[in-house]
């Protein structure tokens, strides 16, 4: 189902583009070519069309998006030998922690008291 959207988000995504660059912000585009306002599409009503579908591609690109985050394939936490990364994790063997020694930077200090001098 996850490909299956993403194949649909892919189309529309190449769809809404196309239409986005046959308009033209100032009213030229698509729209320009019908010199006549008295035909069924006429430049005011391409351009309205236009408009409407690349409102209306864009909605629907939102909805395909965010149902793809809902449905993308995740591991199932319970059962981890199907994620192979949390194979790689659980096998790693962590070392021994002593926190009684000395940090690495400064060097025992010892016991003995200063030689006194006579």
């Amino acid at each position: 189902m996850y490909v299956f959207i993403s194949i649909l988000i892919l189309i529309v995504c190449v769809i809404l583009g196309l239409i986005v660059l046959v308009q033209n912000p100032k009213g030229g585009g698509l729209a320009a070519n019908f010199g006549s306002g008295n035909q069924f599409m006429g430049a005011r009503q391409t351009a309205d069309f236009l408009e409407k579908a690349s409102w209306t591609l864009a909605v629907v690109l939102l909805l395909l998006s965010l149902t793809a985050t809902m449905i993308i394939p995740r591991g199932n936490s319970k059962n981890p030998q199907n994620s192979e990364l949390q194979n790689k994790i659980d096998n790693v063997k962590q070392p021994a922690v002593d926190f009684n020694a000395p940090p690495m930077n400064q060097t025992p200090q010892s016991n003995k008291q200063p030689a006194k001098k006579k």
